[in-house]
């Protein structure tokens, strides 16, 4: 799988991504000590869904195009910092733009918090530099992913989020996903780090749990939505995120926000979704 993002934006997957993402930056505030996001694979930041490459899939329409109408009140208000950061980006750049990964999380910092967002395309790095600004809260750096989860951590402020947000380009990038995690954790056994991943064929899911649970790896949070049980193993069906060292009681505000995202995003009448724990509680 390529996952080139300027395709898939603002697609079912984004949705999930980012509210997860976004909830996560929520519980982060609520201590004064600052923190730091770093995001290992950024993208560019900043997408435009009347794009070309947009418009060529129109997969927005059945991810953030669906969330016009509110979802139940539990899930709407979980779902209402994910909204604010897209409201945010849109008063700035217009109503069809949609924000990545780090503009969702330069919206959930504080003045005290610091991002190093990591883009490793060439044409995608100054892209990325262009879409923060001059916010003098976040560093865009053209490196490899890989390299800056290993060479970043912990960082000078002990607290923080790592996001892993690969493009799915290696057949093995479930081995390679599962040893960096076990290498970070390693060296920064308290960070929160979210782990993104396509589900196609939920077999290569289970076997990349088992072997992060078999790491050792304590307090990891699996929460995914499946908008097409019956789609097959050649179509992205669903979207996941591996949680270490998740805030307190994500696990709980995922149980009531994922199955809303599920029912609301379906593409079939088997939707799911899951909220468990693969190690810990």
């Amino acid at each position: 799988m390529n996952y080139r993002h300027a395709y898939h934006a603002g697609n079912f997957a984004d949705v999930v991504k980012h509210a997860i993402l976004a909830l996560i930056l929520r519980h982060l505030r609520q201590k004064p000590a600052a923190f730091r996001v770093i995001d290992t694979h950024a993208g560019i930041g900043l997408y435009d869904l009347e794009s070309e490459k947009a418009t060529k899939t129109g997969e927005w329409r059945d991810g953030i195009g669906r969330l016009e109408a509110r979802l139940p009140a539990e899930a709407e208000a979980l779902l209402s910092p994910y909204r604010e950061a897209v409201e945010a980006v849109r008063l700035v750049h217009g109503p069809m733009a949609y924000p990545g990964s780090p503009l969702i999380a330069l919206h959930g910092m504080r003045r005290e918090d610091r991002a190093i967002l990591v883009e490793k395309h060439p044409r995608d790095w100054p892209r990325l530099r262009d879409a923060i600004g001059r916010d003098r809260r976040a560093k865009a750096l053209e490196l490899d992913g890989w390299t800056a989860l290993n060479a970043m951590i912990p960082p000078p402020e002990r607290r923080g989020l790592v996001l892993v947000d690969p493009p799915y380009e290696r057949p093995d990038e479930f081995t390679h996903l599962a040893e960096a995690l076990a290498r970070a954790w390693a060296k920064w056994p308290t960070g929160i780090y979210a782990l993104w991943y396509p589900i196609k064929d939920p077999r290569d899911v289970d076997a990349f749990c088992r072997t992060i649970a078999a790491d050792g790896i304590r307090k990891v949070l699996r929460l995914e939505v499946n908008v097409d049980a019956d789609g097959g193993p050649d179509r992205l069906n669903g979207t996941g995120m591996v949680v270490v060292n998740p805030p307190w009681r994500l696990a709980e505000e995922a149980a009531i926000l994922l199955p809303a995202l599920a029912q609301r995003l379906a593409r079939g009448p088997r939707a799911a979704w899951r909220a468990d724990w693969i190690a810990g509680d």
